[in-house]
């Protein structure tokens, strides 16, 4: 599901809006435009993610599971998730947050690495044939 394709702010345009008294949002974070060469990475992990999507999901793999480190506790992503925020990553320059996944069973998501190694397995079977 692209990132627009998220419901409307039910406050917006609200004078009530409960927001309001958080003030102006801290610009202090923003991150620097993204280069081209950061460009073409994002790019490519999005096109490596569809390979590992198609690879892993019919083996019942559902995501992929990062380690925080702010919070030093994994993050599980459904692979629609990781890719719709990888999305929006490449077109805002940054990634709203998201809810976590709801009790994820860990054995079902594997970790960026362990996707690279199966897909070069496949890749490397295959070349042997």
């Amino acid at each position: 599901m692209p990132h627009d394709a998220l419901p409307p702010d039910p406050f917006a345009g609200d004078p009530e809006d409960p927001a309001r008294e958080l003030g102006e949002p801290d610009h202090d974070h923003d991150h620097p435009p993204m280069d081209d060469v950061e460009r073409a990475e994002l790019v490519g992990d999005l096109s490596d993610l569809a390979v590992y999507q198609a690879l892993l999901e019919p083996r019942g793999v559902r995501g992929i599971v990062v380690d925080c480190g702010e919070c030093d506790e994994p993050h599980y992503h459904d692979w629609a998730l990781l890719r719709s925020s990888l999305e929006q990553l490449l077109s805002d320059g940054r990634m709203r947050p998201h809810e976590p996944a709801y009790d994820p069973d860990p054995a079902a998501y594997v970790s960026w690495e362990y996707c690279r190694g199966y897909a070069d397995g496949v890749t490397a079977t295959e070349s042997a044939r």
